[in-house]
């Protein structure tokens, strides 16, 4: 496990690209942490680091945004899902069978049902307006 802080929305998604070299097609990132903590910017970098070409964006109310690139990304947001049918429905393992790096935002809402998948798992934590402590297991940067 490896703790870094970070001091701004720009260091935060400069670590998610980081991240991101390290990610073999089909893994899973499973994010913890507050509204607002920084989740999206994280996977805004995650996106950068896999050279997707699409701009990144939160998937509140689209449930998954998906990026295209040389190596494809999908960007979940747990939030509103109740069930595994919901993930099922919403192709959360078909995004991971098919070989995009698949991250989910708020994945703590599954915790039970995710807790057997192989994942590197990022919380992150507000310290003040504009730094954050993001703890990474599971992966190394």
């Amino acid at each position: 496990m490896a703790c870094y802080t970070t001091h701004s929305r720009a260091e935060t998604v400069e670590l998610g690209s980081r991240l991101a070299e390290t990610l073999a097609p089909g893994s899973l990132v499973l994010f913890t942490g507050g509204l607002g903590a920084g989740k999206t910017a994280f996977c805004e970098g995650i996106a950068k680091g896999l050279g997707c070409t699409d701009p990144a964006s939160s998937p509140t109310f689209s449930i998954v945004n998906y990026y295209r690139g040389p190596r494809p990304f999908a960007h979940f947001d747990l939030y509103r899902l109740q069930n595994a049918e919901d993930l099922e429905v919403a192709g959360f393992y078909d995004y991971l069978d098919e070989g995009a790096v698949v991250a989910a935002e708020w994945s703590e809402n599954f915790a039970g049902l995710l807790a057997g998948e192989p994942a590197v798992r990022v919380d992150i934590r507000t310290v003040d307006e504009n730094t954050r402590t993001i703890t990474i297991e599971g992966g190394a940067l």
